[in-house]
């Protein structure tokens, strides 16, 4: 996948590869199917949740956690969230954290790798046909954003 966004900046090439390769024997795999099938995986991508909503809600549930075993339990509890708080900032600021490299080797991908596979099944199932520009380039943009939010 051409282009780097900062999760793919930090992940081992191999890995990268690894998950590129998948998507493309998904979307070829694809090709062979019917519309119905591509909009099934369509729908599916919509859901698969991305490298950020797997962090956001890994992180916000360990550091709740952590709070509520603090206050009712043991204070000692409180290093969760001390711990792991971090982590979610560092994602934040710098596109990386410990627990990125396991989460890429286990598949989460980004959102612009969700949606490149999304858009390549779009463009299968022909969403993109009335995307054509006789000139007059704005019908072709209203219609290229049409077929982009459909």
């Amino acid at each position: 996948m051409k282009g780097m966004d900062r999760v793919r900046a930090h992940t081992a090439p191999e890995v990268n590869d690894e998950i590129d390769r998948e998507a493309e024997r998904r979307v070829l795999r694809a090709a062979r199917g019917s519309k119905e099938n591509l909009s099934r995986q369509i729908a599916e991508l919509d859901a698969e949740w991305d490298m950020e909503r797997w962090l956001e809600t890994n992180a916000s549930a360990l550091a709740l956690t952590g709070t509520l075993l603090g206050l009712l339990t043991n204070r000692k509890f409180l290093a969760i969230p001390c711990f792991v708080l971090p982590f979610l900032l560092l994602h934040a600021v710098q596109g990386w954290c410990p627990p990125v490299p396991i989460l890429r080797r286990i598949g989460v991908r980004t959102r612009r790798e969700i949606d490149a596979e999304k858009y390549a099944l779009k463009a299968l199932r022909g969403d993109f046909a009335s995307v054509r520009s006789d000139g007059d380039r704005v019908p072709a943009g209203r219609a290229a954003w049409q077929a982009a939010v459909a």
